[in-house]
């Protein structure tokens, strides 16, 4: 079943966001004791405005158990999208002036689809395919008009299925060290 996040998601949705995290392989991330990280990425999911909020995730569960989620939000909020993180930040020693994410990722008039991942156990049977082929319905009764993405060049498996869903390269970007494709799906 795919459905909204709630704020009780929490616990079963930052492992699954902490996959990506990992694969970006940036600096602050590797600073942080995980333990640390997860106490404010917590407290900051029952915040709506936050990036990886509850309001801002879907999950796919079975059983029970959430297996994968999809996080996005529309380009227009991207600038502010991390604000309300700040404030925590003095918990786990770090000032209120830092960002996880400096890179402009989205285009206006776009939807960010900003996370796809999957548990690792729950890898390679459909899960991401489902939760792609639910968000155009989804974002559609929204009023959006656009899903766009970053994916980058050293995951080609992860590209090829969003060519599948129909997802067409837009253009290159630069998200913290990494190469990506930016890829657009009209809806």
């Amino acid at each position: 079943m795919i459905r909204q996040a709630t704020v009780a998601d929490a616990k079963s949705v930052l492992p699954i966001i902490n996959i990506v995290f990992e694969e970006m392989e940036m600096p602050l991330f590797q600073k942080i004791p995980l333990e640390d990280l997860f106490g404010i990425l917590e407290q900051a999911f029952a915040m709506p405005e936050y990036r990886y909020s509850y309001a801002n995730t879907l999950v796919y569960e079975e059983d029970g158990q959430v297996l994968g989620i999809v996080v996005g939000f529309p380009e227009e909020k991207e600038a502010h999208i991390d604000d309300a993180l700040a404030p925590l930040f003095p918990q786990i020693g770090l000032p209120e002036t830092t960002r996880f994410f400096t890179d402009k990722e989205a285009q206006p008039g776009e939807w960010y689809l900003d996370t796809l991942a999957v548990a690792e156990h729950a890898q390679g049977h459909g899960v991401g395919t489902k939760l792609l082929k639910a968000l155009p319905d989804y974002l559609k009764a929204r009023g959006e008009k656009k899903i766009s993405l970053s994916v980058d060049l050293q995951n080609p498996g992860a590209k090829k299925l969003y060519e599948r869903m129909g997802f067409v390269k837009q253009g290159d970007l630069m998200i913290g060290d990494h190469q990506y494709d930016h890829m657009i799906k009209q809806l």
